[in-house]
């Protein structure tokens, strides 16, 4: 029995998607397929240059604007810019890279990869239809929420550590997010998804000699970015459960069709994630608000 591809994925005409991240990588896989199954896609891209000739290449179905969640002005146009879609991917992210700071001042990954697109949520909520996928990564599993110093002013920087907290922080808001939708009553869906091993440029930014490791790699272990936008695809597409995980699901977690994903225990700490969230709303100045139904 082969498993759930991209030729599952149901009629998307008439619906809407944000991809952010859109350019390369995962986040042009999944905004090539979804365009394929009949969608209108958003291409929220810090680059447009680069996303320019991947729209191109879409067709009709795609347009780009920018979007730069490493600045909160930049998120803040954005969904100005934003009448209504259906499903909003937070795609985009960095990994392991060298100490660098936001626009805002926050750590470059937790920053952009939670923080960011923490605000962006919280600024379109109201605008999406369906349902909101947020990737993680198997990484969270080597993640700590660092309450205290979760941008790292007093800590030791460590690049890889810092990855795996702005991953698990990831994890966390899309299932508080779904708890707090589902208190409210909203019939919407938030999501998480990870790619497992996937073979794409995001291993080419560390600015270190990883780079060359991780490019070794990407040849003998990862699965295609074809095969890593799959759990994305899923997530966006699919009959769903709220809060659900989803990943490969061969080779323990890296490699394989899209299904079900485990995840660590501190990914499921009620208690943090509220905190977080609340220091997510401190820090970026966004609030969120569930009307009752």
């Amino acid at each position: 029995m082969s498993g759930w591809d991209i030729s599952d994925i149901p009629d998307q005409g008439g619906r809407t998607f944000i991809v952010t991240g859109a350019n390369s990588g995962l986040g042009a896989v999944t905004a090539r397929a979804l365009a394929g199954a009949g969608a209108k896609v958003i291409m929220a891209c810090r680059n447009e240059v680069k996303a320019r000739p991947v729209a191109a290449e879409i067709g009709a179905n795609a347009q780009v604007r920018r979007l730069d969640l490493a600045d909160l002005s930049s998120v803040r146009e954005f969904a100005d810019s934003i009448d209504a879609a259906d499903v909003l991917i937070n795609n985009a992210g960095v990994m392991a890279i060298p100490l660098k700071r936001t626009a805002e001042g926050f750590e470059m990954q937790i920053g952009t990869n939670h923080l960011g697109h923490f605000a962006l949520t919280g600024l379109l909520l109201d605008k999406i239809r369906d349902r909101v996928v947020t990737l993680s990564s198997g990484m969270h599993a080597m993640g700590r929420i660092d309450l205290e110093d979760l941008n790292w002013e007093r800590r030791k920087y460590q690049r890889w550590a810092a990855y795996g907290q702005s991953k698990l922080a990831d994890l966390m808001f899309a299932r508080e997010l779904q708890r707090r939708l589902t208190a409210a009553g909203s019939p919407k869906l938030s999501v998480a998804a990870h790619p497992g091993y996937a073979a794409t440029d995001l291993q080419s930014h560390t600015e270190s000699l990883q780079d060359a490791l991780l490019a070794v790699a990407n040849r003998v272990v990862a699965q295609s970015a074809e095969m890593g936008a799959l759990p994305s695809l899923y997530a966006a597409t699919a009959d769903v459960k709220p809060g659900g995980y989803y990943g490969p699901t061969g080779l323990r977690g890296l490699r394989g069709h899209p299904g079900p994903s485990g995840s660590s225990a501190a990914s499921k700490d009620e208690v943090t994630a509220r905190r977080l969230w609340e220091l997510s709303e401190q820090l970026t100045k966004v609030s969120y608000s569930f009307p009752r139904r």
